[in-house]
Order: C-alpha cells, then structure tokens, then sequence
C-alpha cells in the first residue's frame, strides 16, 4: 500500500503509506451488502476549480485532499490529474478486488481502511517519515453510514490529519436507505443535529463556505443525492483560507450548472 510522488523537492522521492489498525470495515453494513461501493464514481470539476481558487497557494506548494470514502476513486484521480496530492479511502474492498473504475488505473492512491478504528496516513522519504496532513477532507455521502458511536473516533481521525486551516467538506443524506433487508444509513438526523454534534467534537460548521460553493459539490442534490444537505466544518474558523470574491456571473453559472435545465439542454443536444 505504497505510492512514489514528488513534494516540496522535485528531486526528493516520497513514499504515501496508510497505516490502518482496520483495513476493511468488516462489520460495516457497507461492506455486507456493497451498494454505493460498487456502483459510485462521482466527479464535478467545478468544485476543483472552486477548491483550488480557495486555496491558491497551498503548504508545500501542493494541495491535499484526503477522500473518505471514496468509492471508484473518481474524484481522487481528477485532483492527481490536475497536479494535486490525492489520497482515497474507502471501508469495503469490493472495488479493490474487482478493479473497478479508477482502483485499475490509480491503485497506488487507493486505500482500505476502516476509518472508525485507528488510522495514519503519512509520508516516508529516504530520510525521515512524517504525518502527512490535509488541506481538505471530503466525505460523500460517507457520514451517515457511520453509527453514531463513532462519530467521534471517525472526528479524531480528521483533526488528526486536517491542517489547522484545512477544511472537512462533506454531504449529509437525510433518508433511510435500506437494500435487500439491510440498513445502510446508520444516522439519519436532520441537519441542525449534525451542526450540533460536530461542534461537540471540536467543527464549527461554517455556512458562508456552503454559499461559496453554490451547489458545486461532488455529491448533493444536483448531482446523484436527493434530501442531502452539505457542511464545511473547521477546526479554527479564524484560520480558514479567506473566501475568494465571485461575480455575479459566476454565482449564476454555479446555479444553471447541473440544473434540470442544464441536463436537459444537454440531454437534447447530446443525448446524455
């Protein structure tokens, strides 16, 4: 579960390693009855593009994303495309053995890992080792498939591996999602709960990042999650990456982009 990539130094070689006291979630319901797991592969290049206007100049000269729970991998490989420093989780191995979508052509940034049990993420060098840490984490669709007893450990986990500045991003469903008799939404609250529990383990939910970016997620109801909402949670909200300014051209953009209209326009001249 090793990776070769290039930080700081173009000519100093680094070694991405994860380090899991769990590698699969055995007991998941996730991974009894693969269903998102074996069918996601979400992507929205607006959002990168928001992502890196919101952090223009990033520590180490090179933006990183850990992914949790990433399914095919999709979004994790178009950060690496765009240069940045890309690393996926996901609970079920289910991908991982069948190859699917970008577990055959990015394996090496693709992890399993239980992230409800101990995990680190770190990068080794031919002279040291160290904790690599996260300008961003994203979770899609991930957090109500978490009981809520551990809520807690999977919070740690984060602030363990999130920047002081960083930001942990994420869509919520509110619905129940029951397949072949099995509960896959362990938590099902409504939004003002999530707001309330995050903040108990240290994320202050911060809105005006939502607004930012205007439906441009990866995961959301636009773009494959009805009845989910979203949350841009800080550890330091004084420390977050100041808000870049939008014209109102853009605001409209971010609106039409993924609307009914737009997938009907685009259904009628393509056929997609």
């Amino acid at each position: 579960m090793t990776s070769e990539i290039l930080l700081n130094a173009p000519a100093t070689s680094h070694t991405v390693v994860v380090a899991t006291e769990r590698e699969v979630a055995y007991l998941s319901p996730d991974h009894i009855m693969p269903w998102g797991t074996r069918r996601d592969n979400n992507t929205n290049l607006r959002f990168n593009h928001k992502l890196y206007r919101l952090y223009p100049n990033p520590v180490d000269g090179i933006l990183k994303v850990l992914d949790m729970g990433c399914s095919g991998g999709g979004f994790v490989k178009t950060l690496l495309d765009d240069g940045c420093l890309a690393v996926g989780l996901e609970g079920s191995d289910y991908s991982k053995k069948h190859r699917r979508a970008e577990w055959a052509t990015i394996p090496d940034f693709l992890f399993t890992c239980d992230i409800t049990a101990d995990f680190e993420v770190s990068v080794e060098s031919h002279t040291a080792g160290q904790r690599l840490r996260f300008e961003v984490v994203t979770a899609w669709e991930l957090i109500e498939h978490i009981a809520e007893s551990d809520l807690s450990k999977v919070a740690a986990n984060v602030a363990k591996h999130l920047m002081p500045e960083g930001l942990w991003i994420m869509s919520v469903s509110t619905r129940e999602e029951i397949i072949n008799g099995v509960r896959l939404h362990q938590t099902v609250r409504p939004r003002p709960w999530w707001i309330e529990t995050f903040q108990s383990l240290g994320f202050k939910h911060l809105e005006s990042y939502v607004h930012y970016f205007n439906t441009q997620f990866v995961r959301g109801p636009k773009y494959g999650a009805p009845g989910s909402f979203h949350l841009v949670l800080s550890m330091d909200p004084a420390k977050a990456s100041p808000l870049p300014k939008q014209t109102v051209r853009e605001r409209l953009y971010d609106s039409w982009l993924g609307s009914r209209l737009q997938k009907s326009i685009r259904h009628w001249l393509i056929g997609e």
